[in-house]
């Protein structure tokens, strides 16, 4: 197994401790710094270089959103993932649109943690192109405006479907028996789990009441209040508008 670097930010003594505690018990994490506020954690982190960067977004001198803002302004690759007990819409998707690959809600879950951390998406996007990250950022950003939010698991999944329904549109016509099981394979689940986490995410997203939004972004009155896709109709008609707009 790879070894990750970690960086840790969190103004809270506490629980910058226990997060500190919590990601050392992961078999291939190693905690390289924290720090309590956004300027000193941005220095270092140009310096040590970690793989991820977990970090709160209230934070003195330089809040999270600063420091997510200037190390991708620099360039810097870590892996960002917001554990913030800001919780609305707005709070994640500016974060994610600054360049956070993954938002988590507080208390956060230990288990759900080290998981997201050593998730073969995770080290195997350590070394994506930038044209990788902005087609994961248009998917992003599309999934945001609909209302799925980043901290559910079959935000996960319907992304990695998603992006298997474009680079193999003919997938779409065996969804249980390749596509849901190709996702599952990644993220070392079932199938089964995979299709009910992405009907999960349908719901939320349309419990949330942003029908309007769908709409507008495929330019026509597709669906309304009381009319929800099903799995295979939302992996369609996102991929596709990836595929028109030349991803």
């Amino acid at each position: 197994m790879i070894e990750l670097t970690v960086y840790v930010v969190e103004k809270d003594n506490a629980e910058r401790e226990l997060l500190i505690d919590v990601i050392s018990s992961g078999d291939c994490l190693r905690v390289v710094g924290a720090s309590a506020d956004g300027e000193r954690a941005f220095t270092e982190i140009c310096t040590l270089k970690p793989d991820i960067v977990v970090t709160d977004l209230v934070l003195p001198i330089l809040d999270g959103f600063g420091l997510i803002e200037k190390l991708r302004a620099i360039g810097n690759r870590a892996r960002i993932i917001v554990v913030s007990s800001l919780s609305g819409d707005g709070f994640i998707t500016r974060a994610m649109n600054l360049g956070a690959n993954f938002y988590m809600l507080k208390p956060v879950c230990s288990d759900r943690l080290i998981d997201v951390m050593t998730e073969s998406d995770f080290i195997r996007t350590s070394c994506e192109d930038s044209e990788e990250k902005s087609f994961e950022s248009k998917i992003a950003n599309i999934f945001m405006s609909v209302g799925i939010p980043a901290h559910i698991k079959g935000y996960r999944y319907l992304k990695e479907a998603i992006k298997l329904a474009v680079a193999k549109p003919d997938i779409m016509n065996s969804i249980t028996k390749e596509l849901y099981p190709t996702v599952a394979s990644v993220y070392s689940t079932t199938a089964s789990k995979v299709e009910r986490a992405i009907r999960h995410a349908i719901e939320v997203a349309w419990n949330k009441g942003r029908i309007e939004n769908i709409n507008n972004l495929f330019g026509i009155k597709i669906y309304t209040s009381h009319d929800k896709p099903t799995n295979g109709e939302l992996i369609a008609l996102i991929a596709d508008k990836l595929l028109i707009d030349g991803m």
